[in-house]
C-alpha cells in the first residue's frame, strides 16, 4: 500500500512539473521554488551526508539520515551506489513538503565498473580523444546506476612525487593539464547536462592543492600570486571554460588562508573574474578543519567564515545543519548568501531534470545493459595500452616474439587482480573480480600453443623475505625469456599516500640482481601510481616499462605491447628524479644566474655536488619500437606583432620497421622579460600515427596567447624580444630548434 501511494505522488508530481517546466526557464522555476523554501529547507540543500556502507573519508555522526531527509534537510548525498539504493533515498526526498530531489554524489575517478588507468597514466598517452572516451565511458556507467555527480577530474599541477595524489592528476605541466582538464570535463558531461548519459564534473582540488609542502597530503602552501596564476590556475580556468557544473575546494591553506574559507580564491576569481555559475562543494569534511587549521574558533566561525567565502556545499562537517540558522538570526549572514548558495545547486538539480523526473537516472536495464557493454572493455584496453611507457629497451628485446619458446613471468604483481584497478576506484562489492584480466591471464591470452609460460612469485611488494628468491632463479634458468613485474602496491599511492621514500619497496631490486646473475634477457614492469626511483634498475636492466595502474584490462594491455600488437607512444607526464633530495623537480624551471650547462658543469652552480644534476627520465620522454625522423621546420615569419601569428611546419618520418604512434612536443624560451621566464614551456603537441616508412607534414601556429605571460603586476600579456621554438620527442629530446622575434 506504501509503495503504490509514493507511485501516485510520485505521477502527479512528474506531471506537474512536466506542465511548468514548459512555461518557464530554470532561472524562474528556482526563483519560485526559494520563494517557498523555509531558511531550514535552504540550509538542507547545502548539505551532504555520505553512506557509512562506502566511506571515502572519517565519518561524522550524526542524527537519522532518513528523518532528515523526509523533512527536505538535505541536498546531497555521496557514496550511495546502484539504482535500488538511489531510487530508495530519492523515495524519501519524495515525501519532503517541497519534494525536491536528492543529488547522488561519488568520487568517479578513473571508471565505474569498467576501471581504466589512474589519471597520471592515462595523462601518459598523451591523447585527448583516449582521455575524454575513458571519462565518456565512466559517465555512461555511472550514470546508469543512478549517479548524477563525480567529484573529477582532479586538475592540480603536482611536481612533487612523493605527494600520493599525484595518481589522480595529469602531472606537472600546466599545457598538458589544462587539454586534458578539457577533455575530462567534456567526457564527463558529455554534449550537455541532463542527457541521460552524463554526469556533472567537479573540477578539484581549488587551488594548489598539488604544491603541499614536502608533499605530505593536507599540508600548507606557501606561493607567489605570480606562481599561483601562471602554474596552477590555467587548468582550473579550462574546467570553467569547459562547462564544469561543479567545483571542489582544497584541504590545504594558500599563504595562511585554508581553501574552503578563502574568498580571493572562491568569489573573487572563481565567482567573480571568471564568472562561474556553478556550485562549490568542500572536500570531505574540511570546513569543520578550519577550527584544526587554526583559522576558526569553531563550528559556527567555521561555518560562517566557509559561507563568506564562497563555499555553498558542507561535505560530512555538519557545520552549516548546526550553524548557519543561528548565523542568519543574529544577522552575521544575509539570507541573500545563503539564497545564492541554494540557487546554484537548485540549477543543477534542475538542469539534470531531476524535477521532472527524480528515478530518470535509476534504471535497472540500463544500469545492467552499460555495465556489461563489451564496447566499454574495448576502449579500457585501448587507453590502458596509449598509456604505458617504454622507458627502456636495449638490443630490441620487446617485442616479444608469440613464437618464443618459455616465458618466465616472475613478481608479486603477476597474479593479482583487483590491485590493477589502482587506488581510487570503485568498489562495487556486488561484483566480483573475475573481469579484471590479471597480468598472468593477459600473457596466457596472447602466447601461442607452443610457448611454455611458467610463474614464481619471487617475493612479497613490502616484505624483506627472499625465501621465494631460489623458486624465481630455477624459472629463470628454464626460460628463454624473463618478464618480472614489480613496484609499489596499489594502494601506496592516492590520497593520505604520501612517501618520504619512493624507491622499490621491499626486496623486489634485490630480486632483480639476483635474476640478472642467470645472464637471461630480462624485461622489467613496474607498476606505480607516482614516479619511483629505482636507479640500479635504470641503469643495468636492458628493457624497463613504465605500467602504472592501468584498470580492469591492464593484463591484455600489457600483453599486447610486450608482444608488439601495440607499439608503445606514452610519454611522461612528470619528471622522473635520480633521489628524493632533487624533488620538487620539473622540466619549466627558472635558470638562475648560475645555471648549470652540463652535469660535470657545478663548480659555483647552481646544483648538488653529490649526485649527477639532470633527472633520470625527463617530461616528455617515452620510447617507441621505432624511430622517427623530424626534418624541414619552415616558420611562415621570424618577426610578429602581438597581433599576428607564426605557422610552423615540419615533417616527421617513421623511419622504422614498425607502425607506431609518436607526441610531436613544441616547447618556447622567452630569452629575457620583464620577469625571468622559465627555460623552456610545452606550448602544443601532436599525437600521430605513422606507418613504417610514412612521412606527413604537421602544422603549429604560435600566437600571442602562447607568448603571453604574468607579470609582476600579474597583467597577463606578451612583451616583445626573441623566443627561441624547440620541437622534439621529449623536453630533453629537442630535435628542431629556430628563432624568431615579437615587435612592437
Amino acid at each position: 500500500m506504501k509503495n503504490i501511494k509514493i507511485s501516485i505522488i510520485v505521477s502527479v508530481f512528474i506531471g506537474l512539473n512536466v506542465f511548468s517546466q514548459q512555461q518557464k526557464t530554470i532561472d524562474e522555476r528556482v526563483d519560485d521554488l526559494l520563494k517557498k523554501m523555509t531558511l531550514e529547507e535552504k540550509i538542507g540543500q547545502l548539505n551532504q551526508y555520505t553512506n557509512d556502507a562506502n566511506l571515502t573519508g572519517p565519518l561524522v555522526i550524526k542524527p537519522n539520515k532518513q528523518e532528515e531527509i523526509k523533512k527536505g534537510l538535505l541536498g546531497s548525498m555521496l557514496n550511495v551506489m546502484g539504482v535500488e539504493r538511489t531510487r530508495k533515498y530519492q523515495e524519501l526526498a519524495l515525501q519532503s513538503r517541497l519534494k525536491i530531489p536528492l543529488l547522488f554524489g561519488l568520487d568517479v575517478i578513473h571508471g565505474y565498473k569498467t576501471t581504466f588507468p589512474i589519471p597520471l597514466a592515462e595523462a601518459a598517452s598523451w591523447d585527448l580523444e583516449a582521455i575524454e572516451k575513458s571519462a565518456r565511458v565512466a559517465a555512461e556507467e555511472a550514470s546508469a546506476s543512478g549517479i548524477h555527480w563525480t567529484f573529477a577530474p582532479m586538475v592540480d599541477i603536482s611536481r612533487d612525487p612523493r605527494w600520493g595524489r599525484v595518481m589522480e592528476g595529469a602531472g606537472e605541466d600546466t599545457y598538458l593539464g589544462s587539454k586534458i582538464a578539457i577533455a575530462r570535463v567534456k567526457g564527463f558531461q558529455g554534449n550537455k547536462l541532463g542527457e541521460l548519459n552524463s554526469v556533472m564534473a567537479c573540477a578539484k582540488h581549488f587551488a594548489a592543492y598539488g604544491a603541499a609542502v614536502g608533499g605530505r597530503d593536507y599540508n600548507s602552501v606557501d606561493m607567489s600570486d605570480r606562481m599561483l596564476w601562471e602554474t596552477y590556475l590555467p587548468p582550473f580556468k579550462a574546467a570553467v571554460d569547459a562547462g564544469a557544473a561543479t567545483f571542489m575546494n582544497s584541504f590545504n591553506d594558500l599563504n595562511g588562508i585554508p581553501a574552503t574559507g578563502n574568498k580571493y580564491l572562491q568569489r573573487d576569481i572563481l565567482k567573480g573574474k571568471w564568472n562561474f555559475n556553478g556550485f562549490v562543494v568542500s572536500d570531505w569534511g574540511s570546513i569543520g578543519e578550519m577550527i584544526d587549521h587554526g583559522f576558526a574558533k569553531d563550528s559556527k566561525d567555521a561555518a560562517l567564515k566557509a559561507i563568506i567565502a564562497g563555499s555553498d556545499m558542507d561535505m560530512e562537517s555538519n557545520a552549516y545543519r548546526n550553524n548557519l540558522k543561528q548565523l542568519v538570526e543574529e544577522k552575521k549572514v544575509s539570507v541573500e548568501l545563503i539564497d545564492d548558495a541554494v540557487r546554484r545547486i537548485l540549477r543543477k538539480k534542475f538542469e539534470l531534470g531531476l524535477f521532472e523526473n527524480p528515478f530518470r537516472y535509476s534504471d535497472s536495464e540500463r544500469q545492467k545493459k552499460q555495465l556489461n557493454n563489451p564496447e566499454h572493455t574495448k576502449a579500457a584496453r585501448e587507453v590502458a595500452s596509449k598509456s604505458i611507457v617504454l622507458l627502456k629497451n636495449e638490443n630490441g628485446i620487446l617485442p616479444l616474439s608469440k613464437n618464443v619458446k618459455t616465458i618466465g613471468f616472475i613478481g608479486p604483481m603477476v597474479k593479482l587482480k583487483r590491485a590493477n584497478h589502482g587506488f581510487w576506484a570503485v568498489e562495487l562489492k556486488e561484483i566480483d573480480s573475475s573481469y579484471i584480466v590479471s597480468q598472468w591471464e593477459g600473457m596466457l591470452n596472447k602466447i601461442g600453443r607452443n610457448t611454455k609460460l611458467l610463474y614464481a612469485k619471487g617475493c612479497g611488494i613490502l616484505d624483506n623475505d627472499k625465501s621465494g628468491f631460489k623458486e624465481a632463479l630455477e624459472i629463470a634458468n628454464q626460460s628463454d625469456v624473463v618478464v618480472v613485474s614489480i613496484g609499489e602496491r596499489h594502494d601506496m599511492s592516492g590520497e593520505a599516500k604520501s612517501r618520504s621514500s619512493i624507491n622499490i619497496p621491499g626486496v623486489q631490486e634485490d630480486l632483480i640482481k639476483e635474476l640478472q646473475k642467470t645472464g637471461k634477457p630480462i624485461v622489467v614492469l613496474i607498476n606505480a601510481g607516482r614516479p619511483l626511483v629505482f636507479n640500479w634498475i635504470a641503469d643495468n636492466m636492458p628493457t624497463i616499462v613504465y605500467t602504472w595502474w592501468l584498470g580492469s584490462e591492464a593484463g591484455n594491455a600489457i600483453a599486447d605491447v610486450i608482444f608488439g600488437d601495440y607499439n608503445p607512444s606514452g610519454k611522461l607526464p612528470m619528471t622522473f628524479p635520480r633521489t628524493e633530495g632533487q624533488i620538487p623537480i620539473y622540466y619549466n624551471h627558472y635558470n638562475t644566474g648560475r645555471p648549470i650547462k652540463n652535469d660535470n658543469d657545478i663548480v659555483y652552480k647552481s646544483g648538488y655536488i653529490d649526485i649527477t644534476n639532470s633527472p633520470k627520465f625527463p617530461f616528455g620522454y617515452g620510447l617507441s619500437y621505432t624511430n622517427f625522423d623530424y626534418s624541414n621546420l619552415k616558420l611562415s615569419k621570424t618577426k610578429i606583432t602581438n597581433k599576428e601569428s607564426i605557422q610552423v611546419t615540419m615533417d616527421i618520418k617513421n623511419s622504422g620497421k614498425f607502425d607506431g604512434e609518436e607526441v610531436v612536443q613544441l616547447y618556447i624560451r622567452d630569452r629575457f622579460g620583464s620577469v625571468v621566464r622559465p627555460v623552456k614551456e610545452l606550448k602544443d603537441f601532436q599525437k600521430i600515427n605513422l606507418k613504417a616508412g610514412e612521412t606527413k607534414t604537421l602544422t603549429f601556429i604560435i600566437d600571442n596567447q602562447k607568448l603571453s605571460f604574468y607579470n609582476e603586476k600579474l597583467e597577463f600579456g606578451s612583451e616583445s624580444g626573441e623566443f627561441d621554438l624547440m620541437i622534439g620527442s621529449s623536453s630533453d629530446d629537442i630535435r628542431l630548434k629556430d628563432t624568431f622575434e615579437l615587435i612592437d
